[in-house]
Formats: structure tokens, sequence, C-alpha cells
């Protein structure tokens, strides 16, 4: 029997929103939110928080402890190396072979959306899957699984800031070594923006959760767009931002410093 680690990425030092993944919602951090809904994937058999060694941290490794959550500790800006060291600390025995990334801006991300692209990776025999590429969600649903073998071939190969920064590149840019799948929503929802990187995102989760928490606090995404279509106003917060802003910004960098 093989497993599957569900690894989610969470610091406190993102230079849009300090602090983002504690700042309460409903009077719990957000990150508990987000581990709460986490914990309703049927298909994978452990969740890990990977977060930094620096001190700014410790308050998500406090916070872990807490909720007995299997908390993994290590580099802030290397954070494909903190994946693989997540995952190999967690496989003592070579039974891992699936690892589901999901990152800690996410606190409305649908649990059986995530057991749907898992279903797919496993029916594919891809080594990578993912529902953004193209995306046809929300940002801010987004969830991806590979190979354990993957990751390992990407932490060896992978030289670029970006890629050892975003985790994934590597594989979703090299298909002629991976073999790649993605989920489609039957209906493109991409336009709307579900993720927090700035006060307006988390303006907008906050009112969500106002509404759909204190009723069902399982609440899916289709909770979420009929609430959004009935009140317009609320999606329109946070349009002016754009999808995958960090990603984009460094590979840039790479660009400018392999042009110095």
């Amino acid at each position: 029997m093989t497993d599957t680690l569900i690894i989610l990425q969470a610091r406190t030092s993102s230079t849009r929103l300090p602090g983002k993944v504690l700042l309460p919602i409903l009077d719990k951090p957000m990150l508990s939110h987000q581990i709460a809904r986490l914990k309703g994937i049927k298909t994978a058999h452990k969740l890990i928080i990977a977060t930094s060694e620096l001190e700014s941290d410790d308050g998500i490794a406090d916070l872990c402890q807490a909720l007995n959550v299997s908390c993994f500790r290590g580099s802030l800006d290397d954070v494909l190396d903190r994946y693989y060291q997540a995952a190999k600390a967690n496989n003592p025995n070579d039974t891992v072979k699936t690892i589901v990334r999901v990152t800690g801006d996410c606190p409305v991300i649908d649990s059986e959306i995530i057991d749907k692209v898992i279903k797919l990776f496993h029916q594919s025999g891809a080594d990578y899957c993912s529902n953004c590429d193209p995306a046809t969600l929300p940002d801010g649903l987004d969830v991806e699984v590979f190979t354990f073998a993957a990751l390992t071939k990407a932490w060896h190969e992978a030289k670029k800031p970006s890629e050892r920064e975003h985790v994934t590149p590597y594989i979703r840019n090299n298909k002629s070594i991976f073999t790649c799948a993605n989920y489609t929503h039957p209906n493109d929802l991409s336009h709307y923006r579900l993720t927090v990187d700035e006060g307006v995102d988390f303006e907008l989760i906050t009112q969500i959760y106002q509404a759909l928490y204190p009723i069902k606090p399982t609440f899916n995404l289709s909770d979420i767009i009929t609430l959004l279509q009935q009140n317009p106003e609320l999606g329109q917060l946070n349009q002016h931002i754009i999808r995958n802003e960090g990603l984009i910004k460094s590979e840039l960098a790479d660009q400018e410093q392999h042009h110095d």
C-alpha cells in the first residue's frame, strides 16, 4: 500500500500582508480554518504543515502543536527543499509515493475538489496533476499532486530561484520529462479570487466566513459562488489583483539575473 502526504506551506513573513496566516477569522487563526477544511480530504493519510526555521514562524509551530497537527520546519526561501525534506522526514518506510501541495493563503480550499484532483492523478498515471494549468477554478482553490519521484528529481535538478521558491515550475516546465494531467471544472470560475495576498482579499474571505460558517462550517465552493452571485459587490473587492503575481515576479527576477 502506498501513502499520500498533504504538505501545506505557510509562513508569517509574506511581504504584502505580513502574518496573514495567523490573522483571526471568527476568533480563529486563518490557518486553523484551512487545516480543518483539509481534514475533510478522504484520499490522503497525513497532513504536514511546512514552515520555516525562523523565529517569526514559531507561532505557526505553536498552532500546529495546539491542533495536534504535524509541523516540519525548513528553509524559508528554498521551499522546494522544505517540501523535499518534509516528505523525506515523513517517509521512513518508503511507502509515500504521492505528495499533495497546498499553500497557506487558501482558507476556503475545498476538500472535495482536492479529492477529485488526487483521483484524476491516480487514474491518469501522470507524474504531476493540478487544477490550475490551465485554471478553471477560483484563485485560492489551487492544488497540485505529484509523485515523490518527481519531487526528488526536481529537488536535484531545479536551479533557478523561482523553481526553488515556487516548488513545481521545474516539473510543469519540463513536460518532456514529466507527464502532466489537469483537472478541468465543468464551469469556468477562474475569474473569482478566493486567495489571501492583500488586505482586500482578507476582507472578502472574512465576509464569506461571517456569512456561511455559522450556518455550515463545512461550506463548499458551490456555497461560496452562490453567495458571490447574490452579492456581486463582494466579488469586486479584489478583482484588480493579478493571479499568481508572486510567481510572475520571481520568474521576471530570474530573467533579469540571467541578463546581468
